[in-house]
């Protein structure tokens, strides 16, 4: 009996030792190769003077009516369902970000749970959960962009702008953020540009495709002057050479006599 409990107590110091050598090579692992963050915030919540539940917040009256109008679209017992258009709607309102206040507004008025609804927030990375500046300037951080220069566009941009990614400009005016692949690939590098400075009423969420270092930012300065930028004159994704294939109807699939088989 003896024996047989101190072997158990060595089986328990090597499954301990184990634990702690895979943990150690765990962190030193994200300290090598530290994880994108794709959100402008940790899931962590921390009560700020602008950002706490002791603030009121509500949607406008012209707001409300939008937030009925969209839960008509689902069966009473699954309003709950309409939880990421409400979420949207929200940070439209709040000029591009969430506070924990509309979060559990948009809960009290789905029924939800409030953490059900930070959930939620916490796993799309289009929900801001910190301030954004009035343009959101997200660029594709995707493999095909990467590959295409989506890293000097970035660069570009932070370097004209003076911040760091998911920091505001000191006029408040502009943020740089990364975002998973767009669907664009073709046309890459790309971005995208959120456009907070009329509200919900006004709000747009624009592509701009093909660009350049110098493209961005002379988009940038176009933006800063409340203009709205051209899109370049690219009409389909066919290559600069023209179109190889496709060229005529394609024919259709041969008749087979599925009895002789």
């Amino acid at each position: 009996m003896f024996a047989g409990r101190r072997l158990a107590q060595a089986l328990a110091i090597t499954r301990r030792s184990a634990y702690s050598f895979a943990q150690r090579q765990q962190e030193e692992r994200l300290l090598r190769n530290p994880p994108r963050w794709y959100s402008t915030a940790l899931n962590l919540h921390k009560d700020s003077p602008d950002n706490n539940p002791n603030i009121p917040w509500d949607f406008t009256p012209a707001n409300m009516t939008k937030a009925k109008e969209i839960m008509s679209h689902y069966p009473a017992n699954y309003k709950q369902s309409a939880v990421i258009p409400l979420l949207d709607l929200a940070q439209q309102q709040h000029g591009g970000w969430l506070t924990i206040s509309a979060m559990n507004k948009v809960a009290e008025i789905l029924g939800m749970a409030p953490i059900r609804v930070y959930e939620v927030a916490t796993f799309y990375s289009m929900f801001n959960r910190t301030k954004v500046g009035k343009y959101h300037l997200l660029v594709c951080g995707t493999t095909p962009c990467r590959l295409r220069g989506s890293c000097d566009i970035e660069e570009a941009l932070l370097k004209h702008l003076g911040v760091e990614r998911n920091e505001v400009t000191s006029d408040g005016l502009f943020s740089v953020g990364e975002m998973e692949c767009m669907g664009c690939c073709v046309n890459a590098p790309m971005i995208v540009v959120a456009d907070y400075t009329k509200g919900a009423e006004g709000y747009t969420y624009n592509y701009y495709e093909d660009l350049t270092p110098k493209k961005v930012i002379e988009l940038v300065e176009i933006l800063r002057r409340g203009e709205s930028p051209p899109n370049p004159d690219r009409f389909n994704c066919a290559p600069a050479g023209g179109q190889k294939t496709l060229l005529c109807e394609p024919k259709p699939p041969p008749c087979r006599d599925l009895d002789a088989c």
